[in-house]
C-alpha cells in the first residue's frame, strides 16, 4: 500500500471514547492503516468540563481522565505520546480536533480571563447556540470566546499558539478545527501562519458544514489545506453540491464522509443495507481530494456516537466486514493522483437517471476517470454507451480499476448491467509505479 504525504488524505476517526484509554488504541490504529488510511483523526482528548463532552474542553493542557490507563507507569502525556508514535510507525500521522470557538463554562479560563469570553446584554457569559428545525438549542455548558471583540486578543491568541504547540509536542501533525466558520478569519490567518512556520509540515482542517458556500469560501482562504464538504447529504440529482464543489475547489481541496461522528450510523439509516454502505463509500472516496470514516463503519456499526456517553463496551458484534472492500477504494484512490486532487468534475448524461455518470479530469496531468455508479441500492440498473471515450476529452482508452471484478476490455458500444449500489470506476491510463 502507498504510504502516506500530507497531501494523501484518507482520514479515520478513532473516536477516543469508543476506542478507551491510550492503552488500548494500537489493535485500531494497525487496523486503520491496513485499510490504507494515511491519517488518525482523534476528537478531543483534554479534559472535559462537569458535562463530560468531548467538546466541552476545561483545560486544554490537562487530558480527559476517561483515556488514561490508570494502570500504566506512564504520565498521562506519555500515554497519549505512546499512542500517537504508534499511529507514526503505522504509517499514519495524526490530526488533533482544535475547539477555539468554545470552551467548557466552568473552565478556570472563564474566571482567570473573563475578558476572553462573549457576554449576554445582562452580562452573563454567552453560550454558543443553534437553530434546529426551528428551536433554538443552546449549549450551556459551553462558554463562547468573544475572539472579535475581546480587550485581550493578543493575550487569547497566543493563548491557541500554544496549545497548538502543546498538541504537537505530543506528536499530532495536523489540526481539524471545529466550527471553523463561527472564528474571525483573522484569527486563523496568524494561527496557520506562526503554527506553519513554528512547526514544519502541519496541516490544518476547516470545519465548515452548515455554513452558506460563500462563508465556507471565506473561511477557507485564511490559509486552511483543506475544508470538508455536504457530499453525505447529496441525492445524486441536485445541482447543489456540484455547484459548491466549484466554488471551493480552487481555494482548498475537501474531504467528504459517507458518515461522521456527528450523524446517524449510515447503516443505521440504511437499514442494514450494505449495498448501500459500499456505494456511499466509493462516491465519499472517489468525488473528493480527502475521504474520512469514523471508527465502526467498517462493521457497519449501528449505535450513534455519542460525545459524552460512549464508552468501549458499545462496540458492536454485527458479522458486517467491510474492509476488504475499503481497502480496496483507498488503494484505488492512492494509486491514482486524480482522486487525491480537487479535479475538474461535471455530472454528464447517462441515458438512466438511476444511473449517476460523473467525470473528473485532472488539472495538472493528463489522466481522466469516469464514475459510473447505480445510484439504486435495491434493485439493478442497465447502463448503455455507444463510445465511452466519447466522454473523455482525450479520446485515450479506459482501464477498469473498480473494487471488486474488473472487465479485462471496454467493449464499443458499452453495455452492463450494474448490481444495486454498484459502481464502475474507469481511467484513462494505469497510475504509473503502481502497486498491488
Amino acid at each position: 500500500m502507498t504510504r502516506t504525504t500530507g497531501r494523501k488524505v484518507l482520514i479515520y476517526n478513532l473516536f477516543p471514547l469508543l476506542a478507551g484509554t491510550f492503552t488500548r488504541w494500537t489493535p485500531h490504529i494497525e487496523r486503520a492503516a491496513e485499510l490504507g488510511f494515511t491519517w488518525l483523526f482523534v476528537n478531543p482528548i483534554q479534559r472535559p468540563g462537569r458535562s463530560g463532552s468531548l467538546y466541552s474542553v476545561a483545560d486544554y493542557f490537562a487530558l480527559n481522565p476517561a483515556l488514561v490507563d490508570p494502570d500504566s507507569p506512564l504520565a498521562p502525556d506519555d500515554q497519549a505520546r505512546g499512542a500517537i508514535h504508534s499511529a507514526q510507525r503505522a504509517g499514519l500521522m495524526a490530526l488533533a480536533d482544535l475547539v477555539v470557538n468554545h470552551c467548557a463554562a466552568d473552565s478556570e479560563l472563564v474566571s482567570r480571563h473573563p475578558e476572553w469570553f462573549a457576554r449576554e446584554p445582562d452580562g452573563r457569559i454567552a453560550h454558543p447556540f443553534a437553530m434546529e428545525n426551528g428551536r433554538k438549542v443552546v449549549w450551556k455548558d459551553l462558554a463562547k470566546f468573544d475572539h472579535e471583540h475581546t480587550r485581550d486578543r493578543e493575550g487569547l491568541q497566543r493563548y491557541f499558539g500554544d496549545v497548538v504547540t502543546h498538541l504537537v509536542g505530543l506528536g499530532f501533525r495536523g489540526f481539524r478545527c471545529d466550527a471553523a466558520y463561527q472564528v474571525p478569519r483573522g484569527f486563523w490567518e496568524r494561527l496557520i501562519r506562526e503554527s506553519k512556520a513554528r512547526h514544519h509540515g502541519v496541516i490544518f482542517l476547516a470545519e465548515t458544514l452548515g455554513s452558506p458556500a460563500s462563508l465556507t469560501r471565506r473561511t477557507a482562504a485564511a490559509g486552511f489545506d483543506y475544508i470538508f464538504n455536504s457530499s453525505k447529504w447529496w441525492d445524486f440529482r441536485s445541482p447543489w453540491l456540484i455547484e459548491q464543489y466549484l466554488l471551493t475547489r480552487e481555494i482548498a481541496p475537501s474531504v467528504s464522509f459517507p458518515e461522521s461522528h456527528d450523524t446517524t450510523r449510515l447503516c443505521e439509516e440504511m437499514h442494514g443495507n450494505l449495498a448501500g454502505l459500499r456505494q456511499r463509500y466509493l462516491f465519499a472516496a472517489l468525488f473528493s481530494a480527502g475521504v474520512m470514516a469514523p471508527i465502526g463503519f467498517e462493521y457497519g456499526f449501528r449505535r450513534k456516537l455519542h460525545v459524552v456517553t460512549t464508552k468501549p463496551t458499545d462496540w458492536e458484534q454485527t458479522g458486517i466486514d467491510l474492509t476488504s472492500f475499503i481497502r480496496e477504494v483507498n488503494r484505488i484512490k492512492l494509486e491514482h493522483p486524480l482522486f487525491l486532487e480537487e479535479a475538474v468534475t461535471e455530472i454528464l448524461p447517462s441515458g438512466n437517471p438511476q444511473v449517476l455518470l460523473m467525470w473528473k479530469a485532472s488539472p495538472a496531468r493528463s489522466e481522466e476517470a469516469l464514475l459510473v455508479l447505480n445510484q439504486d441500492t435495491e434493485h439493478s440498473q442497465p447502463f448503455a454507451a455507444r463510445d465511452l471515450r466519447a466522454y473523455v476529452q482525450s479520446g485515450a482508452p479506459l482501464v477498469d480499476r473498480s473494487p471488486g471484478p474488473r472487465l479485462d476490455h471496454i467493449p464499443s458500444p458499452f453495455s452492463y448491467e450494474l448490481e444495486p449500489g454498484q459502481g464502475l470506476v474507469l481511467v484513462t491510463k494505469p497510475a504509473a509505479g503502481s502497486r498491488n
